[in-house]
């Protein structure tokens, strides 16, 4: 027997004519060059129909690939809601991407149109021969608002869409080989909307005022500017290359209540609160993923600023929200430390998402905080395969997506990310999360931050090298000992580094993670102590 209810898409013109009817007042506010943007949903709503319009006019059919190159701000959120609407596939280009793989991905979406910030023209001028399947660049500025001054004032008839028709299209950050391509579906997003909606999740809704630091081009801002869409939140967008007094800035004006970001974010931000006054009361969360965040930091935010900085886990591919670090309600008697660990695990599987864990030899791993082994995930918002690439096939399992991450899943249910598979440091035959050195360093109350690497070793295959950059002002004053006095007793003595290199800052991917594979090729050869 079959339930009988209507045949309703999942998808996000819903979204979109809902928040121009029911919350047309609300702000969605940007930092721009020239000072503060303020605008309300009923003149976005407007907008994003002249924008569909003005995409007709460009000759954009249903499934085009349409590109944006472009930072956090109003007229972006406009191409993210209109594009799709439209019929057409969202293509965020990541802006920090190497010219050939910027040149890579557009090629391989097969980019009909650009729409570019007029400030980072500059990124695509070198590689214009060379994405031929481009017929126009539109710069974001005015050439953006000639087309939509052009475009009919009447409202859109948006196209009925299949739930499952592609809506847009990110790319990996490419760390190994070419960037790979995942196609998300109006249904992916819309569920995904939902989740961040729960209230064990990221409880988002109509009171919340979000600051959208993530890049939109990262997984589509993981996900955040569409929830806010659905929810009516006031939506705070950061603009061009924001800076920790900016956010902190933006925050006390605007009263915002949620943030997301990488833990450089919440690293720099902490640094400049530790320095200058800011009233960020208004803060219920900060969210931070793109890698494991330190447990010292969640304890600051809480106990100097009474913050609660929770642990997300996702990926490109998981659209990306797929584990929270949430408490349950019987952790709340837990001592105080014991409730610290547990936050800074990548938590539990939102409801949607499964997981597994999985050995070298295909057999499923218990859930006892031990055995460790490949996090496989699956779900109705996680790819079932890359765009038009032959590596789709290593990267699943039964139908499960193979992650790539080494993980133990605790008798809570809890995830803690030991490392990627290939970030792992292999001594003597056994494994040492560089993950957890990283945050055991980054304690040291003047160090800034930490990344630690395989070197090779004679005798033990391979050896922990941590890289450090010390707090300014205490440049200079921190040995190799002091880390390693500092270490011992908090991990395993056959953890400890075998050497210690102090440098000014860490590289980074296009993404804010900490690049490891810049530091490899810095120190490929790096002479370890011999022991």
């Amino acid at each position: 027997m079959q339930g009988m209810m209507m045949d309703f898409p999942l998808t996000l013109t819903h979204f979109l004519e809902r928040a121009g009817r029911l919350f047309p007042k609300k702000e969605i506010v940007t930092r721009t060059p020239e000072g503060t943007h303020r605008y309300t949903y009923a003149d976005f709503h407007a907008r994003t129909h002249r924008l569909a319009h003005a995409l007709h006019s460009l000759g954009v059919k249903p499934g085009d690939r349409v590109g944006t190159l472009a930072w956090n701000h109003y007229r972006h959120l406009e191409l993210y809601n209109a594009i799709p609407c439209y019929g057409a596939v969202l293509h965020t280009l990541n802006l920090r991407l190497a010219a050939d793989q910027l040149a890579f991905i557009i090629n391989h979406a097969e980019d009909q149109v650009i729409f570019a910030d007029e400030s980072l023209l500059p990124i695509l001028d070198p590689i214009r021969d060379q994405i031929p399947c481009v017929r126009k660049i539109i710069v974001i500025g005015e050439e953006y608002e000639g087309l939509l001054a052009a475009a009919p004032a009447a409202s859109y008839a948006w196209p009925r869409l299949d739930e499952n028709a592609a809506a847009g299209m990110c790319y990996t950050s490419g760390t190994t080989g070419n960037p790979k391509g995942v196609v998300y579906s109006h249904r992916a997003i819309a569920l995904h909307n939902y989740a961040l909606a729960m209230a064990d999740t990221l409880a988002f809704c109509e009171r919340d005022t979000l600051l959208q630091i993530v890049p939109m081009f990262h997984a589509n801002g993981w996900g955040k500017p569409y929830a806010a869409v659905m929810c009516g939140m006031k939506i705070v967008l950061p603009g061009a290359q924001p800076q920790p007094r900016d956010l902190a800035t933006l925050i006390e004006k605007e009263r915002c209540t949620v943030a997301g970001g990488v833990p450089t974010i919440w690293i720099g931000l902490l640094r400049l609160l530790e320095q200058e006054r800011f009233d960020l009361s208004s803060v219920r969360l900060f969210i931070g993923a793109g890698s494991a965040i330190p447990r010292q930091l969640i304890a600051d935010y809480e106990s100097r600023h009474g913050i609660r900085l929770v642990q997300l886990w996702g990926m490109t591919e998981t659209t990306p929200v797929a584990t929270l670090s949430v408490m349950k309600s019987e952790m709340d008697a837990w001592p105080k430390e014991v409730r610290l660990t547990q936050r800074a695990k990548a938590g539990f599987a939102v409801a949607g998402v499964e997981l597994r864990v999985m050995d070298a030899d295909g057999n499923e791993l218990p859930w006892d905080g031990k055995s460790a082994g490949e996090l496989q995930v699956r779900g109705p918002w996680v790819t079932s395969g890359y765009y038009n690439d032959e590596r789709s096939a290593d990267a699943f399992a039964d139908g499960w997506f193979r992650t790539g991450d080494v993980v133990t899943v605790d008798e809570e249910g809890s995830i803690q990310i030991l490392d990627r598979t290939k970030d792992l440091v292999k001594s003597g035959g056994e494994w040492i999360s560089s993950v957890d050195l990283e945050n055991a360093i980054m304690a040291h109350p003047k160090v800034l931050e930490a990344s630690v690497i395989a070197v090779p070793h004679e005798k033990w295959h391979e050896r922990p090298l941590a890289v450090v950059a010390l707090a300014p002002e205490h440049r200079g004053q921190v040995t190799r000992e002091e880390i390693l006095d500092f270490l011992t007793g908090k991990v395993a003595k056959w953890w400890l580094p075998d050497d210690v290199v102090f440098v000014d800052a860490l590289p980074k991917t296009s993404v804010g993670k900490f690049n490891k594979r810049a530091l490899r090729a810095l120190y490929p050869e790096f002479p370890p102590l011999q022991s």
